[in-house]
């Protein structure tokens, strides 16, 4: 059984539901991961703040102007009067619901609430279309198996336990239709697996259910080898591996959410990224293995932050690194880069919410400076063997631009380097030039 997520652009029109046919075949079994129609869930963001600010009027008409979407769209989608009538009753539903949290004192578990109707709307008019055209199909609420832990980490047992009855239950049926990014809590509240989640929902449904394939379609064809908005002539990469695939969505490849290839990996199930705009294009396979004595691919991050911490009681000073480390574990804020010196710490961190705390408390160990404004360049490949010089070449690409950090060594397929986001379109095309 394979497992098929389709990205809200991919369902973001009438049109674009249709046409998804031209991919999902009806014939084999497959599950299909469908996200919210382009454009919904930054909208449902929107109204959540409106409530949260307690603005009824604006919420009110962020309300109004989305169910006027919906409407239009059901207009086009839906042909015959008793599909259209029903996916009506769908859409007033849900928006009776977003409307009736003016009612209520709004809390976060409420801005959740609001975050999953995209994704229940998308699934039940595919659901209704499939049904007006005689396409046979399930509607599998997502919420009834995906599950996250106290740490908001997805049980996989629980969704195999879960959702393989559900699976049994329709021994005859090929198609099955489900939600991604939504799921229940440890206290069984609607919660979600964060923005981009959708791809992570297939990964999990996949190693669940041990699928033998998980497909992910988006608008592009495939994990290109630099960014095609910024560096002309990319190509797409025909084969990664699960770690270099997560050191490229980690740093920039926005193709991919980072966590998403996770569970895949864990359970060797092979995740393929495809092109609903050209389902004929080959592609990214994503597997086990990886093709050696190859760079595969250029990202970049932006929006880090560098601090460095200097002391001269660093030096020989036990247990110094983990003090520091701690200061960044209290405030829940995660490091990208690392390089230390005798007397010196520098690393980046890509979330300053608590950068204000996080920089006092470090003052006690020395002298405290930061760099904002700088882009992590993350150049993937087989770093592993160094037999052919790859290291140099990126350092010699990039010798016209002030480095800040080098990160190498610390994978065997990925050597990173920090420059001010003013140079980045430079080094991009730098790299791109010395190693394609």
């Amino acid at each position: 059984m394979k497992v098929l997520k389709f990205g809200g652009t991919s369902v973001g029109s009438a049109a674009r539901m249709q046409k998804l046919l031209d991919i999902v075949n009806p014939q084999e079994r497959q599950i299909v991961v469908l996200s919210a129609m382009s454009g919904t869930t930054n909208n449902l963001v929107e109204i959540g703040q409106a409530y949260l600010t307690n603005d009824k009027a604006k919420a009110a008409t962020l309300i109004a102007t989305l169910k006027e979407k919906y409407e239009a769209v059901i207009k086009e989608l839906l042909k015959k009067p008793e599909t259209f009538e029903q996916g009506k009753e769908v859409i007033d539903y849900h928006f009776r619901l977003l409307s009736s949290f003016a009612n209520d004192l709004f809390t976060p578990i409420e801005d959740k609430v609001i975050l999953a109707q995209g994704e229940l709307l998308s699934t039940t008019l595919y659901h209704i279309y499939l049904k007006e055209i005689g396409v046979p199909s399930v509607l599998l609420p997502a919420l009834e198996f995906m599950k996250t832990d106290e740490d908001n980490e997805p049980i996989v047992d629980h969704i195999t336990a879960e959702l393989t009855p559900l699976l049994e239950k329709y021994p005859d049926m090929n198609l099955f239709i489900t939600q991604g990014f939504i799921c229940r809590n440890a206290f069984g509240e609607i919660d979600n697996l964060r923005r981009g989640g959708s791809d992570y929902t297939a990964s999990l449904i996949g190693a669940g259910i041990r699928s033998e394939e998980v497909q992910i379609w988006t608008d592009i064809d495939g994990m290109h080898n630099n960014d095609p908005r910024i560096v002309s002539n990319t190509k797409p990469i025909a084969q990664l591996s699960f770690d270099e695939a997560a050191e490229l969505a980690y740093f920039g490849a926005k193709i991919l959410h980072p966590q998403s290839v996770f569970p895949a990996q864990k359970y060797k199930i092979p995740v393929r990224l495809l092109n609903t705009m050209d389902p004929q294009a080959a592609g990214t396979l994503i597997t086990n293995t990886s093709e050696k004595d190859k760079i595969k691919s250029i990202a970049a991050k932006d929006g880090i932050t560098a601090i460095k911490i200097q002391s001269s009681r660093m030096l020989l000073a036990h247990g110094f690194l983990r003090r520091v480390f701690e200061v960044f574990e209290r405030y829940r804020t995660s490091i990208d880069m690392i390089t230390t010196s005798e007397v010196a710490v520098s690393l980046t961190i890509d979330d300053t919410t608590y950068l204000g705390e996080i920089t006092a408390e470090l003052g006690a160990y020395g002298s405290v400076d930061i760099d904002v404004n700088h882009s992590i360049i993350c150049v993937v490949g087989d770093f592993a063997a160094e037999k052919h010089g790859y290291a140099a070449r990126v350092l010699e690409a990039i010798k016209h631009v002030p480095v800040r950090m080098i990160s190498y060594g610390g994978s065997d397929h990925n050597m990173s380097v920090l420059v001010k986001t003013e140079d980045k379109v430079e080094v991009l095309r730098s790299l791109h030039s010395r190693l394609f």
